[in-house]
């Protein structure tokens, strides 16, 4: 039988039993609608209440700033459409950077066809925002500043707190994506002068379908859904119950055991990078080489396609990702990839593997020993390699 190992927790992580207990009396027994007065809607709206408090401490907001969505795509959406069109009588500018979520990328390519004005920063090598040309960017129509929190391809961690201040400093709004960042790091949206905040359940254990705005009190935002009166008349439908209630356990668990789970995770990652740079030639480590999310790890690997490399890994019980979930099927090169520099032909033998909470040593292990065989495998039909080996 082939062992199976999951590397690919960036992409979606398995709902924890404890998330899951949770939230299955909210399908059968506990089933009002909040909307309602009697006593079974009632309960449901307290429970409600009871995660959007949870969800607020962890990041240190009030909980009438935390808004349930249907995951971390819509939460960008409503934060930089909501943002462009109740402030486009001040200006018409948005800045974000060339290697966000596309998420962000595509509701800021929808906001250029209507009338806004875009600027997509370059990052260093390592996927580091330019600050000098944030802060030339900025002009007086300049509205929002919408940079991620991390980066969901290859784990840099951004100077958010230095990008709040910046925005703060000249009255812009900020939003960060942080779908990555959130349940391996601590947040604190005061300090860091965050206006919006992005979150989804499916990343840290809790189900699909679910996520989280936080919208900070007295921001101008344009409500992103139309018809009842949930969510305080920001965005219409009946809750997400079950979904609510299992990314409120989820977010409980990741951060009772934060520091935990980012010391073992960093351990793993570490072991990871430093038994592939030793066992294969040619390959380049992408992002970061220290500020990274604690499980992620992207390697590119010379002569060699990634679609290749991901079925060979598949069939040995891998699972692993070219880059970001959302464009898995694209056969274009990542655009995170190519923001940092790195030629076509490299960028397309690119492979994320991202830990998670039930990833061993031996499954680190499993993996650089496949890794080994994979490769050389592959490489061996590349006539490119073979060029190399002859010079």
């Amino acid at each position: 039988m082939i062992r199976q190992v999951y590397l690919d927790n960036a992409a979606t992580t398995p709902v924890k039993k404890q998330v899951l207990d949770e939230m299955l009396p909210f399908f059968k027994e506990k089933y009002g609608n909040p909307s309602s007065i009697y006593r079974l809607g009632q309960e449901t709206r307290n429970a409600i209440d009871e995660v959007r408090e949870k969800v607020a401490n962890v990041i240190n907001a009030k909980p009438r700033e935390i808004y349930f969505t249907a995951g971390g795509s819509e939460a960008d959406n409503w934060a930089i459409k909501g943002i462009a069109f109740a402030n486009k009588d001040k200006g018409n500018h948005i800045i974000t950077s060339k290697i966000e979520h596309h998420g962000v990328l595509h509701t800021c390519e929808y906001l250029e066809k209507n009338g806004f004005e875009v600027t997509y920063l370059d990052v260093d090598e390592n996927g580091i925002v330019n600050m000098e040309q944030l802060k030339d960017s900025i002009t007086d129509k300049t509205i929002l500043i919408s940079i991620m929190f991390a980066n969901n391809e290859i784990g840099t961690i951004q100077p958010i707190e230095e990008i709040g201040k910046i925005a703060r400093d000249n009255k812009v709004y900020f939003h960060t994506d942080a779908v990555q960042a959130i349940g391996n790091i601590n947040i604190d949206v005061e300090k860091l002068n965050i206006d919006l905040l992005s979150m989804s359940a499916h990343k840290l254990y809790g189900p699909k379908g679910v996520g989280a705005l936080y919208i900070k009190q007295g921001v101008k935002i344009h409500p992103y859904m139309h018809g009842g009166a949930q969510e305080r008349n920001r965005r219409a439908g009946t809750e997400n119950i079950p979904g609510i209630i299992g990314f409120g356990k989820a977010i409980e668990l990741a951060y009772e055991t934060l520091d935990e789970h980012n010391e073992r995770l960093t351990k793993l990652r570490d072991k990871l990078i430093r038994d592939i740079k030793e066992n294969i030639e040619y390959v380049r480590l992408n992002g970061h080489p220290d500020k990274r999310l604690p499980g992620n790890v992207n390697f590119s690997f010379e002569f060699i396609e990634g679609e290749s490399l991901l079925l060979s890994l598949d069939m040995l019980g891998i699972c692993a990702s070219s880059g970001s979930a959302c464009t898995s099927g694209s056969l274009d090169p990542s655009h995170v990839l190519l923001a940092i520099g790195l030629p076509h032909e490299i960028a397309h033998g690119s492979l994320r593997l991202t830990l998670g909470d039930f990833n061993t040593e031996e499954d680190v292990d499993y993996v650089v020993e496949s890794l080994i065989k994979v490769v050389d495998r592959l490489r061996q039909m590349s006539p490119l390699y073979e060029n190399v080996k002859k010079k």
